[in-house]
């Protein structure tokens, strides 16, 4: 890939990292859920991802409470992060083919999650990608306003010298593909996560992704030809 590179007008590849560099959301939505329904708010793993997929815990949180009227224990961060770390240290697995793709790519690359620090820590961390990713990694905890909202992306294209045009964001989510695009930026819809659902492609389609896939394996030969600036995309299943 290194003639490509050379000749490649993209700058960074942004990665967000739950269900992209490691394969957490159903973990994730499943202890977001019971923590949730032990502090008086009922609600399945389902419903968890259907309202906050992509979304900070901040911004999931100040939504409950709204309905709640009322906030939620002053513990329940502590309870969830405890219940959610514990889970990831023994079950949480990378993403298949993540590690792979990062060997082969030529372009800078850097993480943009919803996700605290010590989240990211410990989940990249108990994967073996932190050290290699350290310290490219962005907090929505660094930004005003966390996905959809562009700031994250735009923070993390400043802190690495690149172009917003010139990026190419990998995400699951349609709030990240939303904050992906109105950052300016081209945005990649990966499906292929545990928990990603029949037709899930579908949704990532319309919310505006470039192309999609579900094998991070593609991902080298999807940015050589986007930066060859190639169309379409032949193999892949581009909108």
């Amino acid at each position: 890939m290194a003639d490509a590179a050379q000749a490649s007008p993209l700058d960074l590849v942004i990665f967000d990292c739950d269900g992209v560099l490691v394969d957490s959301e159903v973990i994730s939505c499943q202890a977001h859920a019971d923590v949730l329904s032990l502090c008086g708010y009922p609600i399945t793993a389902t419903e968890v991802f259907d309202r906050f997929l992509g979304r900070s815990s901040k911004q999931a949180t100040m939504e409950v409470e709204a309905e709640l009227g009322r906030s939620l224990p002053d513990d329940f961060n502590a309870r969830l992060q405890e219940r959610l770390f514990r889970t990831f240290e023994q079950e949480l697995r990378p993403v298949a083919g993540i590690s792979d793709a990062l060997d082969a790519l030529d372009l800078p690359v850097c993480v943009a999650s919803s996700g605290s620090h010590q989240r990211m820590r410990v989940s990249l961390g108990a994967t073996r990608l932190y050290d290699r990713l350290a310290p490219h990694i962005f907090s929505s905890s660094q930004v005003e306003n966390g996905k959809p909202a562009p700031d994250l992306f735009l923070f993390a294209a400043a802190q690495m010298n690149a172009r917003p045009a010139a990026c190419v964001v990998v995400e699951d989510s349609i709030a990240g593909i939303r904050g992906g695009l109105a950052a300016g930026m081209t945005v990649l819809g990966f499906h292929g996560g545990s928990h990603c659902r029949p037709r899930y492609a579908d949704s990532l389609r319309q919310a505006g992704a470039t192309l999609v896939f579900d094998d991070m394996r593609q991902l080298p030969a999807i940015l050589g030809q986007l930066g060859e600036k190639t169309a379409p995309l032949a193999g892949f299943s581009a909108v």
